[in-house]
């Protein structure tokens, strides 16, 4: 049984792969792939979800737009033996540098409408892997900013901190949150 679960968001469609609002969902489908772990759909959960070949993690994301995610990781850990707090979310912040990633333990939603949906139906007492997509600068450009694809010098920063996020993957599965913290939040 699964130690952890790793839920990157994001929203369904190929229209929306490679945005900045689909980066944690990118994460988990790379990483996936890279390891050959098969995400499979699952109705019942609204999710696509495939269990490490250690079977310590279920990798997975909602298979509904951002602002719905609350439903699928709802079904997740109602189905599932994983509590809350063994849910690792991974998602785009504005509030951070691009590529940077920060370990948010618990918290409110930042007016992200992913997380905000999640803390609604769960509660927030869930782990965050922030990645920084940085701001546009004006609130009436965010929208189009976060549905908007990466620049290739942007796509070379987030690369860099995807690299960060493999090195912290066994300690997160060993549930050594300080150590990550650690880990990304220093140097």
């Amino acid at each position: 049984m699964p130690n952890i679960s790793i839920l990157g968001l994001g929203n369904p469609g190929q229209k929306y792969d490679d945005t900045r609002h689909n980066i944690g969902k990118d994460w988990v489908i790379n990483y996936c792939l890279q390891n050959n772990i098969v995400l499979k759909i699952k109705s019942k959960l609204d999710s696509s979800v495939a269990v490490s070949a250690d079977e310590r993690i279920l990798w997975g994301y909602p298979n509904l737009y951002v602002n719905e995610s609350g439903q699928s990781i709802h079904k997740i850990i109602k189905n599932t033996n994983l509590q809350l707090i063994d849910t690792v979310i991974l998602h785009d912040d504005l509030d951070l540098p691009m590529g940077t990633i920060k370990l948010k333990v618990e918290g409110g939603h930042g007016g992200h409408n992913g997380l905000k949906s999640i803390i609604s139906l769960v509660g927030n007492s869930f782990l965050r892997i922030r990645i920084g997509i940085g701001h546009p600068g004006q609130k009436e450009d965010v929208t189009n900013w976060v549905l908007g694809k990466f620049k290739p010098h942007e796509k070379k920063l987030l690369d860099d901190s995807y690299l960060e996020f493999l090195n912290i993957i066994e300690l997160l599965a060993d549930k050594q949150i300080a150590k990550v913290q650690l880990q990304l939040h220093t140097g």
